[in-house]
């Protein structure tokens, strides 16, 4: 029996279903995070709200309320849970801003730029153990399993994403692996630790797992697109920080693959950093519109979107139900 495949809206899809279906949990959640993101040293509470009271939407503990919601889960563990997911998430941007040097995150300067690649990296470390501390206070090895490794797959996945950089060989297979990791695999435990909590069944641990691990991968081809699609007001960071930086990314995959001799070298000398003026942003955004990369790559979202849909069509229809699908919609609308 196949699962049945829910459509697309008509209008445009928002995030707000999501936030009402959750905002009474994440007042719990956010009072776990404020209480345990504290310490005896001032500046790790200071650098640590820096990021953690920056704007974000707090998606990945969403899902794990969200989640719960869909399962009927009447407890309350699932908000230290989420609570943990959150540090997990706050630790792995505090180390990637000092990996590639960023200046801005969410809009604002980025905590490495205000107190030190340093303090910014033991910061994140703290975070890190924040969470773990969290989890064992759960006491259920099957979360700590999940969780786990998830944090060590996101850390494979920057590995990854590193040693791909300023290669201009990379493929869209490659590709797709790394952001499966680094960005996918904290949705797709986040989504399927609400079900081990609620002591579902394993064809709806799947179902969530699925949906987060699909919705995850749609939202970071939609980061991809956007760098190339739009201004800093959307991303929270420069237009362009990807090219600069020399990531392979799926626009680029594209428009290197589809390109002419000409246009092969330029991405080769830009890649590997000897084009970085905004003169070479324009030429580079001018050959990914020239030949349809970013509306492939957002195609390919939607294939993603779709798919994370589908995974949780298994469930009742309802109100939990119905904002997780309009959230995966909303992640592939962005930028529009």
């Amino acid at each position: 029996m196949s699962a049945e495949i829910l459509p697309m809206p008509r209008k445009a899809p928002t995030l707000n279903p999501m936030l009402s279906l959750t905002a009474a949990g994440m007042n719990s959640v956010n009072t776990v995070i404020l209480d345990r993101m504290q310490s005896e040293i001032p500046l790790i509470p200071r650098l640590a709200g820096h990021l953690i009271s920056g704007g974000g939407k707090r998606l990945r503990p969403m899902l794990t309320l969200a989640g719960a919601e869909l399962v009927g889960y009447k407890g309350t563990r699932h908000y230290k849970l989420a609570a943990a997911v959150e540090f997990i998430h706050t630790a792995t941007l505090l180390h990637d801003d000092v990996v590639d040097g960023s200046e801005l995150r969410r809009g604002k300067a980025a905590a490495n730029i205000i107190f030190g690649n340093p303090a910014t990296v033991l910061v994140g470390d703290f975070l890190f153990s924040r969470a773990f501390e969290l989890m064992t206070e759960d006491g259920s090895l099957r979360v700590l399993s999940i969780l786990s490794r998830a944090s060590a797959v996101i850390a494979e996945g920057e590995v990854s994403q590193l040693s791909a950089q300023r290669q201009i060989h990379t493929s869209e297979e490659q590709y797709l692996h790394i952001i499966g990791a680094k960005t996918a695999a904290l949705f797709a435990a986040a989504s399927q630790i609400s079900a081990v909590v609620a002591e579902c069944s394993e064809e709806q641990e799947h179902a969530l797992e699925a949906y987060g691990r699909n919705l995850g991968v749609a939202f970071q081809l939609v980061d991809d697109a956007i760098d190339y699609d739009s201004d800093a007001a959307e991303m929270g960071k420069a237009r362009g920080d990807d090219f600069r930086e020399g990531k392979m990314t799926l626009p680029v995959i594209l428009a290197y693959a589809r390109g002419n001799e000409e246009e092969r070298k330029f991405w080769k000398d830009a890649i590997i950093g000897h084009r970085t003026t905004d003169e070479d942003l324009a030429h580079a955004i001018a050959l990914i519109e020239k030949h349809n990369a970013l509306e492939d790559t957002r195609e390919r979202a939607r294939h993603f979107a779709h798919r994370s849909i589908d995974a949780i069509s298994i469930f009742p229809d309802g109100k939990a139900r119905a904002a997780m699908a309009e959230a995966a919609q909303f992640a592939v609308a962005r930028g529009h």
